[in-house]
C-alpha cells in the first residue's frame, strides 16, 4: 500500500512540475513576443509556434504521467492488469461512443500543430466553407482540444477543434489591407485618383508607418460603380497582422485629404455614408 501512495505523490510532484516549468516557458515566450510587439516589429513565427508546442507538451506530459502511474499502483497494490483487459475493452468500446468528440477534437488538434495552420498570436477567421465572414479574433490559447479567440470586443470565443471548417489566417507572412473609398460620380475622378496617390505615397514615406509598409501602396482605379457615386479601391501590403491599424490611417488620411482638395462625398440617400469626416 505505502509503495501505491508514493507513486501517487510522486506523479502529483511531477504534473506540478510540468504545470510550473510550461507556465514559466510561455511566460518567457510572452516576454520575447511583447518586446518585438513593442519595438514595432512582428512577433515571430518561431516564437508563436513555441507557445503553442509548449501547451500540447505539458497536456501530453501530464496524460503520460497518468496513464504510466495508473499502471505501476495496480501492479504494485496486486491486481492483475490481465484481468482488468475485459472490463476495460468494454469500457473502452463505451467511451469510444460517448468521447468520439473528444477524439476528433484531438486529431484535429494534432494536425493543427503538424501543419502550422496557425499558432498563438495569430488573426483569424472561423467561418464556414464558402463564406467570406465568421468570428475573427486573436488566437489565445491553442491546444489539442480547443482554440480560443478573442474578439476585438473583448469576447473569448471557445472553438472545438474539430468543428474548425475553414479557418482564414490574418497574419500569415504578410497581410492586405484594402480600402474602397466612395466618391460622389459628379466629382473629377482624375483628381481624386491623384489625391489619393499623394495620399499614400506620403504615409509609406513616413518614418511612423514606412516600417509597417510592403513596398508601395496602390490606388487599384474605380472598384464599383453605383447610384450617385463610384468606389476607388487602397491596397497596401503590410506585415502580418498589421493591415488593420494600417487601413485605419489610410482611411483618416484619405478622408481629411479628400475634404481639402473640396472633394464632395456621397449623398447619405444615395449610398449610405455620411460625408468624410
Amino acid at each position: 500500500m505505502l509503495p501505491a501512495i508514493v507513486l501517487l505523490l510522486g506523479a502529483g510532484l511531477v504534473v506540478r512540475f510540468a504545470h510550473w516549468s510550461g507556465q514559466r516557458r510561455r511566460r518567457w515566450i510572452d516576454i520575447q513576443i511583447r518586446r518585438q510587439i513593442e519595438s514595432g516589429a512582428v512577433a515571430s513565427e518561431a516564437l508563436k509556434r513555441s507557445r503553442a508546442i509548449s501547451e500540447a507538451v505539458e497536456w501530453s506530459a501530464v496524460a503520460l504521467t497518468y496513464f504510466v502511474v495508473a499502471i505501476l499502483v495496480f501492479d504494485r497494490l496486486g491486481i492483475p492488469l490481465t484481468t482488468l483487459v475485459a472490463p476495460a475493452t468494454v469500457i473502452g468500446i463505451g467511451l469510444g461512443f460517448g468521447a468520439q468528440q473528444m477524439v476528433g477534437d484531438l486529431l484535429a488538434g494534432f494536425f493543427l500543430f503538424a501543419e502550422h495552420q496557425f499558432a498563438f498570436g495569430d488573426v483569424i477567421r472561423l467561418s464556414t466553407p464558402g463564406q467570406t465572414t465568421g468570428i475573427t479574433g486573436t488566437v489565445e490559447e491553442l491546444t489539442l482540444r480547443v482554440t480560443k479567440l478573442r474578439t476585438q470586443q473583448g469576447e473569448l470565443v471557445v472553438v472545438p477543434n474539430s468543428a474548425l471548417r475553414q479557418v482564414t489566417n490574418l497574419s500569415k507572412d504578410w497581410s492586405r489591407a484594402v480600402i474602397d473609398i466612395p466618391v460622389a460620380v459628379t466629382e473629377d475622378l482624375e483628381l481624386v485618383t491623384r489625391t489619393l496617390k499623394d495620399v499614400v505615397e506620403a504615409m509609406a514615406d513616413d518614418p511612423a508607418w514606412s516600417g509597417l509598409i510592403l513596398g508601395d501602396p496602390v490606388v487599384a482605379g474605380v472598384e464599383s460603380i453605383d447610384v450617385g457615386y463610384v468606389q476607388l479601391r487602397l491596397i497596401a501590403r503590410t506585415l502580418p497582422g498589421r493591415q488593420f491599424e494600417v487601413a485605419r490611417e489610410i482611411r483618416l488620411r484619405a478622408s481629411i485629404a479628400l475634404r481639402s482638395a473640396g472633394i464632395a462625398s456621397p449623398a447619405v440617400g444615395a449610398s449610405g455614408f455620411g460625408g468624410y469626416p
